[in-house]
This record gives structure tokens, C-alpha cells and sequence, in this order.
């Protein structure tokens, strides 16, 4: 529990969003027992009322999902259980497009001349997907929720829980219709001819009756696809100058049962037995001393307004997206972290942000790669920091950011809907992460650390 106890069975809540100053693409999930893995999610889209960075004449969403036969704990069971966890049958995912079946999904209807928006999600569990047009260029114009320059591609890689906007104009003739691609890929996964990776594809239609046009096979070596630091912030905000650096290191072990893990703090991250806001809202200036919130949630205290840069290293074979909440964070630099000759990739180089570094929410972290991120600490609250794998996040890939507690408590206040939600379930609303005062974490379950 982060910010609030789960809405108990039978009963509803309400969640009031304000949204004067944010437009973009997003989408809602539900982050209480991994429900998400299970279909519990939506798109969300808000619409800007100026002008966006190209204009268009209409606008189509793409959702790329992977889906699985049996519920999530079913599968994290089977999973835990294997002497090598890269082996899923039967449990590998096939991939819905635009909630469908994959290649059963409804042909894309194009006219000729116009310019399309298209707003891509990808609300993927564990999945990356490849997505691309042969025979049509995509201007990328939006991540995660901000306007970028204009950034001409050939196609995206989408990590779970990314999104964008590409301006896609069509062809001036409907003499041909064309054919996308999705493929679906996880590079944790062991790979398997025709299964995994696995390439759904999709009609462009120009014109009912029209032959689809072959478009010759080019390698993704040869492609352009969008890079984390390439992209350029529409708004022109400079590089946000260093206060405070936090550095995080992906930390892949197993436990004595063979059950592999991933820390991204000193141990892995577990829910406490209190909602960590409600612990920065009711311990005072204790609120300030990262103990307090118990070793189990990776905590982070930020003071207000300091700039933090965090690093995510990745020495492990294992590619992972990294979700903030509470704020967009400005992509300063990508590159290559830890040996990386066990993976079939070309070595990456080393990427510098331009001078207006991209604002997202969320981040791709390969193998073998590092981040380097910034953000300004004026949002006071508390904020999940967590891989974006469901996989990951139940096995404790995150931290949490105790931002300003201080101003926090000053301006905000439990709502009594909420603790009265809490207490109904037999769960604290006040002290520490243990429901206790000062640092008496007795009741807590123990921390789990990786090995030294």
C-alpha cells in the first residue's frame, strides 16, 4: 500500500482528476493485487484545447495488450516453480490489438491525402511490442502524456506501460492497400520459432477491392525507431541543474528454492501495514527519517524543490520499463551498463539528451543499459517508483520517493472517506509503516535482502 487502502469488494470510490493544465494519452489500471495482469485497465485520453505540434484531420487509438490463459497468480505459481523461469508453456502470452485477437483485429481505413493521429498504447503486462507501417513514415509528436518535436521514425518499440502519438499521412492514391506489423517479444523469455517472438499483422485500407502492395523485408537494424534520449521536449525546457543524485541498481538474484528475484533498493519491495502517505501525513518530523516508513519499501526523502537525478543501472540480461509516478521525469542520457556479450544485440552506444531533454513517465531500461533521469521535487507527496513488468513489481522491483513530507503535511489531509475505507478492512491509517510510533517496526514481516 502506497497512497491509499484497496477499494473493498462490493463497495466504489471516486476519483476526481484535474486536468487544466495536462492533456496527452494515457490509460487507468488498478495497482491492488496485480489486477491489472488480468485485464483490469482502460485507456485514457485527454484532449488539449490548442493547437497540437501538427495539425490533422483525424484521430485513431491502438492498444497493444499481451494476454494470458490463466489469472496471474496462477501463473506467478507455475512460474516460481521452474528450475528455469525463461520457460512460460503453457502460459506464454498471445497479444490482443485494439482488444481483439491479434490478426482478427479490423482493418484501419486510410483516405488518400489525409493526415492521421494515431495514439498508441501499449498496456502490456510483460511484453514489448515492435509496431510499424511498411510503405508510410510515422512523425512521433507525443510520449506518455507530453508534446515532443517532430521526430520522423520508421516505427516504435513500446515497453509495458509507454505510449505515443505518430502523424501518419496517407498515400495520394488508394491503388494499394498496405499491411502493419506487431510483433510481440520479451527478451526474457526463451525464443521459440513462430511462438516467440511472435508477428500479428493488419490491413490498411485504402479501398475495398484494392491488391495489397508488397513491400520488400528490411531488418530493425536498418530502421529508425524513436531512442529514449533522442527525443526533443516540445516546450524547449533546458536541462534541470543536479541537487541531488540517487543512484538504483537492478539487482537479479534467486532465493535457496531457485525463485528469482530483482531489487532495485537494498531489499525487495514489500507492502506495509500502513498506506506510506498516510505515514508521511501523521509521523511529523519523524516523517523526514526514511526509517520510519520500514526497510521494506525502499524509501527515498526528497526535500522540496531540489532537482533529483536518479540513474537506473541494468546489469542483467532482462529489459525492464520503469514507471514514475507523480511526475514526468526529463531523459538526460542513455548507455551501456555491465558485460553485455550474453545478449544478441549490437552493443549500444552512449546517447546525450539534445538541449531540451524529453519529459515521460515512463522509461525503457534494457539490458545492459543505464538511465539518467531529472525531475523537480514540487509535488509534494508520496510516489511509486516500480518496474513496469508485473512479473517485477510482485517480486519487489521498486522504491518508494517521501517527497517534502513536510509541505506535505501542511497542505494535505487524509480525506475521512478514505480511513473510514481503511478501518472497515482492520488496516492502520496513522504511525509508521508498522502502525506503531516513532521506530518500533515490530509486526512488520521481515525485509528480504539480496545476498551480499
Amino acid at each position: 500500500m502506497v497512497t491509499q487502502c484497496g477499494i473493498p469488494p462490493g463497495e466504489s470510490f471516486t476519483y476526481v482528476l484535474e486536468t487544466k493544465n495536462q492533456f496527452g494519452t494515457f490509460w487507468i489500471h488498478g495497482h491492488t493485487r496485480h489486477q491489472e495482469a488480468d485485464g483490469f485497465y482502460t485507456p485514457l485520453i485527454i484532449h488539449s484545447r490548442k493547437q497540437p505540434v501538427i495539425v490533422y484531420d483525424e484521430e485513431l487509438h491502438m492498444t497493444f495488450e499481451d494476454w494470458y490463459t490463466g489469472e496471474f497468480y496462477v501463473r506467478q505459481a507455475y512460474i516460481d516453480s521452474l528450475d528455469d523461469a525463461r520457460t512460460l508453456t503453457p502460459y506464454y502470452s498471445k497479444a490482443l490489438i485494439n482488444g481483439y485477437d491479434g490478426n482478427k483485429t479490423a482493418p484501419i481505413t486510410f483516405v488518400p491525402g489525409k493526415r492521421y493521429r494515431l495514439r498508441i498504447i501499449c498496456m502490456s503486462i510483460n511484453n514489448w511490442f515492435k509496431f510499424r507501417i511498411p510503405g508510410h513514415k510515422m512523425t512521433v509528436i507525443e510520449a506518455d502524456g507530453v508534446e515532443s518535436m517532430p521526430l520522423e521514425v520508421d516505427g516504435l518499440s513500446m515497453g509495458p506501460g509507454q505510449r505515443y502519438s505518430v502523424i501518419v499521412t496517407a498515400h495520394k492514391s488508394d491503388k494499394f492497400n498496405y499491411i502493419y506489423n506487431v510483433t510481440s517479444y520479451s527478451r526474457f523469455i526463451t525464443k521459440e520459432e513462430g511462438l516467440r517472438p511472435i508477428v500479428y499483422t493488419g490491413l490498411i485500407k485504402y479501398k475495398d477491392d484494392a491488391p495489397t502492395k508488397t513491400i520488400p523485408v528490411v531488418s530493425d537494424n536498418q530502421l529508425v525507431w524513436p531512442e529514449e534520449a533522442q527525443l526533443q521536449a516540445y516546450d524547449k525546457q533546458p536541462r534541470l541543474p543536479v541537487d541531488r543524485q540517487i543512484e538504483l541498481t537492478v539487482n537479479r538474484f534467486t532465493d535457496v528454492y531457485n525463485v528469482p528475484y530483482s531489487a532495485l533498493g537494498s531489499s525487495l519491495y514489500k507492502s506495509v501495514l500502513v498506506p506510506t502517505l498516510y505515514t508521511a501525513l501523521s509521523m511529523g518530523n519523524l516523517a523526514n527519517n526514511s526509517s520510519v516508513y520500514g526497510p521494506q519499501t525502499n524509501a527515498y526523502v526528497l526535500k522540496h524543490l531540489d532537482v533529483v537525478e536518479i540513474v537506473i543501472n541494468n546489469p542483467a540480461i532482462e529489459d525492464h520499463t520503469f514507471h514514475f509516478h507523480g511526475h514526468n521525469v526529463q531523459v538526460i542520457e542513455t548507455g551501456p551498463f555491465g558485460n553485455s556479450s550474453t545478449i544478441d544485440r549490437e552493443p549500444v552506444p552512449r546517447i546525450l539528451s539534445g538541449p531540451w531533454p524529453m519529459w515521460r513517465d515512463t522509461v525503457q531500461v534494457r539490458a545492459f543499459e543505464f538511465i539518467r533521469v531529472r525531475f523537480r521535487a514540487d509535488n509534494p507527496g508520496v510516489w511509486f517508483l516500480h518496474c513496469h513488468l508485473a512479473v517485477h513489481m510482485y517480486n519487489g522491483l521498486a522504491v518508494v520517493l517521501i517527497e517534502a513530507p513536510d509541505v506535505l503535511q501542511q497542505r494535505q489531509s487524509v480525506p475521512e472517506k478514505m480511513v473510514e475505507m481503511c478501518k472497515r478492512q482492520g488496516i492502520h491509517t496513522q504511525g509508521n509503516g508498522a502502525g506503531n510510533q516513532g521506530f518500533d517496526l515490530s509486526g512488520l514481516p521481515p525485509a528480504v535482502y539480496p545476498p551480499s
